[in-house]
């Protein structure tokens, strides 16, 4: 694992840029935790996410580029659509999808018709927006343990298996919220 200052992966923005896009695992900071992810078009590297949390078929939630991509590719109901004011921020949206084609839907969410979507409030986020990825996030710990918010606190189990690593510091160390838009009746989810 290659660790990495916000300085470096920003310095040589579009060959981390291509270094997604061939399948590569990130460590990576959000605006709560740090999360473990990859680009959400590439099958086996989803599975190698889900080989290293030593996950089941529990779904991974997804970053995606802006609300835009919310609108094209999943059912909003128009009551609901205030929700996404909230983004960019510490929410996760569990939304019904429609349109799957840009995502490994098998590998992310297997038999689920419904996706978390996240857009932290962060300086990474904002470099998935500018190259228009969709990147996997899921916390950076095992299965059942707890997530961490600094990279010294890295599992070495987990690091070993990891291509890069950006650290910056310690973050908040508080998961997003869930908000459940798929039912008549809006959930709250404070993890």
């Amino acid at each position: 694992m290659k660790i990495l200052t916000k300085e470096e992966f920003l310095d040589k923005e579009e060959f981390y840029h291509k270094e997604i896009e061939k399948g590569k695992i990130f460590v990576y900071p959000t605006d709560t935790i740090y999360g473990l992810g990859c680009d959400a078009i590439q099958p086996k590297a989803i599975k190698r996410i889900r080989e290293i949390k030593q996950r089941d078929e529990k779904p991974f939630s997804i970053i995606v580029p802006d609300k835009k991509w919310i609108f094209e590719h999943c059912i909003i109901k128009k009551d609901h659509e205030k929700y996404l004011e909230k983004l960019p921020g510490k929410f996760t949206l569990i939304i019904k999808l429609k349109n799957k084609a840009n995502i490994a839907k098998k590998e992310l969410i297997g038999d689920f018709e419904t996706i978390g979507v996240r857009i932290p409030d962060n300086w990474f986020a904002e470099f998935l927006t500018r190259q228009k990825l969709v990147f996997v996030t899921t916390s950076v710990n095992l299965s059942g343990q707890k997530p961490i918010k600094n990279i010294s606190e890295l599992n070495a189990e987990i690091a070993d298996k990891v291509d890069y690593a950006i650290d910056c510091g310690e973050l908040n160390g508080k998961p997003s919220t869930l908000i459940d838009l798929t039912k008549e009746e809006v959930e709250i989810i404070k993890r």
